[in-house]
């Protein structure tokens, strides 16, 4: 099982708004400054998540909950997403590479394989959505931010 915190934003009616900060790409550490993984993974587009999960225990916004989803069914969406339109590049260049022998139309046919390899990958993709074995779960729920108090008291007197 894959795990990861979330922070929850929000939620209604049983349904949990989450937000997940995106993790240095080992997830080992937590140096911010010197790390080229986390660097690179903060060139992407984004460095935190938004999702929605149904949780009938009452949360509050700031509350932190464990996220889970089993390994196979996230090896399974990386390689739908990642080798379909691999092998529609692959498939599509050879194909028309073997049929019309010139290497204009292998480029031609790998452009169009992988569009089309891309296509199936999202159709299919569409169609494992609402499966549960793909959708995260929690997995624990951390205390409400307002649940700790501190105090600054003297400390209480030990027994000499």
């Amino acid at each position: 099982m894959m795990k990861e915190w979330a922070t929850v934003v929000s939620w209604q009616d049983g349904v949990a708004s989450l937000r997940c900060e995106t993790q240095a790409g080992c997830s080992s550490c937590h140096s911010r400054s010197g790390c080229g993984a986390r660097v690179l993974n903060e060139l992407g587009p984004q460095t935190e998540h938004n999702l929605q999960v149904n949780i009938s225990e009452r949360l509050e916004p700031g509350q932190k909950v464990e996220l889970g989803i089993p390994e196979g069914s996230l090896l399974r969406s990386a390689f739908l997403v990642y080798m379909t339109p691999l092998f529609g590049v692959i498939l599509g260049g050879g194909l028309l590479q073997a049929l019309l022998k010139a290497d204009v139309y292998a480029v031609v046919g790998a452009v169009l394989g992988g569009g089309l390899g891309f296509l199936l990958a999202k159709a299919l993709a569409a169609k494992v959505d609402g499966q549960s074995g793909y959708q995260p779960v929690v997995l624990q729920v951390g205390l409400p931010p307002n649940a700790f108090r501190y105090s600054t008291e003297s400390e209480p007197n030990l027994p000499s």
